[in-house]
């Protein structure tokens, strides 16, 4: 190699380890840990946010953790490096609801992650499928009145916020229901689907197609408004049934986030979720696009813990 040659080469070294820093950090992964299996709405939360962050976070990875009402993709991520380069995406249960339904939870909600934002809010349907006859909330809760605890409904989990639907649904209208609990909303689904559950507790989107198929039914959701993917079908309200309840979906980092790393991923999600293109996507699964600061991540948190102590309680509940 001539000497101009052999210069040239070792200015680019030089120029290479002096930027390596950056260089290295831009290509290292974005790796979003879901703690439910593929197919559920947590998951295709994730992959939609990932592919519109793709941009400034290539590669992106999804990795999915599901178990223990995603307890366990909470502690991977909880022993995290906190660098920015991997969160979580959950629905708002194992940050709201877990503190006050667990004996002994092996993580806090609060000391061991850094909120990064809020994603969407979203709520829940009352579904039957083809093991119940009853085509209205009115006939699913005069049969369960009239054989408790034999008609069974199924969740994502022990716990988890569908849960805890079913339990407020079961107070508010005084009948009692058989809980059974899944490792995901997909295999919730093919329970119901199969006949093996009356009725499934979950967000909208996991059973909309289905319903718009007629192979379930959509018998109402929790919100104070009906659902734009499923509008023919009536809130809780309107079918006599004094219960608003929704949650929320956020991403969150291992606690002592670096502030510059959670920061931009913060803006770079809000701005994502407040694109028309992904948006719009959300509307149509269900989801109201919100995106935040994570400020305000904290406080949307801290109000849910406040509003969900007393109803667990109410219910005698608590888990191992």
């Amino acid at each position: 190699m001539s000497f101009s040659r052999r210069l040239i080469h070792a200015s680019l070294l030089a120029a290479l380890a002096l930027g390596g820093g950056a260089f290295a950090q831009d290509k290292t992964p974005l790796k979003i840990v879901v703690g439910f299996p593929p197919g559920g709405s947590a998951d295709t939360l994730a992959r939609l946010l990932g592919e519109h962050l793709r941009d400034q976070y290539a590669p992106i990875v999804v990795e999915n953790k599901p178990g223990a009402g995603g307890r366990i993709a909470l502690n991977l991520v909880k022993r995290a490096e906190p660098d920015g380069h991997t969160v979580i995406v959950l629905p708002s249960g194992p940050m709201v609801l877990f503190p006050h339904v667990y004996k002994k939870l092996d993580y806090d909600a609060v000391k061991d992650f850094s909120p990064v934002s809020l994603i969407a809010n979203f709520q829940f349907g009352v579904v039957a499928g083809p093991a119940s006859k009853a085509k209205t909330v009115g006939e699913m809760v005069q049969a369960a009145k009239a054989q408790p605890g034999v008609a069974s409904y199924g969740t994502p989990g022990l716990g988890t916020l569908p849960h805890f639907m079913g339990v407020l649904f079961e107070q508010q209208v005084g009948a009692k229901l058989n809980h059974v609990p899944f490792q995901g909303g997909g295999p919730a689904n093919t329970a119901l689907l199969g006949g093996h559950i009356d009725y499934k507790f979950d967000v909208v989107s996991e059973t909309a197609e289905l319903h718009r198929t007629n192979k379930v039914r959509i018998l109402a959701v929790t919100g104070a408004q009906r659902d734009p993917q499923v509008p023919e079908v009536p809130t809780l309200k309107e079918s006599g049934i004094d219960m608003v309840a929704t949650a929320w979906f956020a991403m969150y980092g291992p606690a002592n986030m670096n502030p510059a790393a959670r920061d931009r991923l913060s803006k770079a999600v809000a701005a994502a979720v407040k694109t028309p293109a992904l948006r719009e996507r959300l509307l149509g699964l269900g989801y109201d696009a919100v995106g935040s600061t994570p400020a305000e991540l904290a406080a949307a948190q801290a109000a849910d813990l406040k509003r969900w102590e007393a109803p667990i309680k109410a219910t005698g509940i608590q888990l191992d």
